[in-house]
């Protein structure tokens, strides 16, 4: 009895398992652009900064 489910079962446990990995590799995309994002925002704001400091400015 227990030969007869146990394939059904490693069908079932691998195909759960693969839509996770799915799942996963979908977070760490959306992350990584998130980072890339952010990282060139504060990027940008340190230039900005350091242009009004030693820039002068006009005022």
């Amino acid at each position: 009895m227990i030969k007869r489910y146990f394939p059904l079962a490693i069908v079932a446990f691998l195909t759960s398992t693969l839509a996770s990995c799915s799942l996963i590799e979908g977070i760490f995309k959306a992350g990584v652009w998130s980072g890339v994002i952010i990282v060139v925002i504060v990027l940008a704001l340190i230039i900005w900064v350091i242009s009004k400091i030693f820039g002068g400015g006009s005022r």
